[in-house]
């Protein structure tokens, strides 16, 4: 029985990517860099803002740029990060649920920590998760495994009694990583190939179907 379920935040409990587009590519045209379309951005999420950025001004490699790109995208995300960033459907229901199993919800992005505060206080006002990180600055970014495993050792649970659940090779790597079951989620921005290459334990195409898988 597990004790735990860890969520990854963007593609998995939230769509954020319209936000995140937009943001970038602020960024991007006020240093005179083509912009991308929304879809594109689905395969340059999820390794951290930083990586992100990184990606969206390829071909161009130069820290300056990126450090300037960033520095819009920072400014333009703080206050627009929640502008179209909406919970997927059926994920409140999942989370009351667990809640009502006397199961622990928690959130671990790579997204900055002060967003994943703002973004989960919009999208569920009234589900309280036990833990909820964004990227600190003592761990690396997913899928370096220690910030799940200080999750894991701050709440006393067994490895074998916690599920991560993500929607992308990431996050199974994470959960590999720590040594703990995936859950992949195929409404997400990768798609259940990627997650099926990835070794995702099993996956689910809505969030209630966790609900068989875990006989809840």
């Amino acid at each position: 029985m597990y004790k735990i379920v860890v969520f990854d935040l963007d593609g998995t409990l939230a769509n954020t990517l319209e936000d995140l587009a937009d943001a970038v590519n602020k960024g991007l045209s006020e240093n005179g860099l083509p912009t991308h379309s929304l879809e594109s951005y689905k395969k340059m999420v999820g390794d951290g803002i930083l990586n992100l950025i990184k990606r969206a001004i390829a071909p161009v490699t130069d820290e300056k740029t990126a450090a300037k790109v960033k520095e819009v995208f920072d400014r333009y995300y703080r206050e627009h990060s929640t502008d179209k960033t909406c919970a997927y459907p059926g994920t409140q229901q999942l989370l009351e649920v667990l809640q009502e199993k006397g199961i622990l919800t928690a959130v671990l992005s790579n997204k900055p920590h002060q967003f994943v505060e703002k973004i989960l206080k919009k999208i569920f006002p009234h589900h309280c998760f036990d833990l909820a990180w964004g990227k600190r600055p003592e761990y690396d970014i997913k899928p370096n495994p220690d910030s799940l495993n200080a999750i894991l050792s701050l709440t006393g649970i067994d490895k074998s009694q916690c599920l991560y659940v993500g929607d992308s090779d990431v996050d199974c790597h994470t959960a590999r990583n720590a040594g703990v079951k995936c859950c992949g989620v195929s409404w997400g921005f990768r798609g259940r190939e990627e997650l099926e290459k990835a070794g995702a334990d099993f996956i689910i195409d809505t969030p209630m179907e966790m609900r068989e898988k875990l006989n809840i």
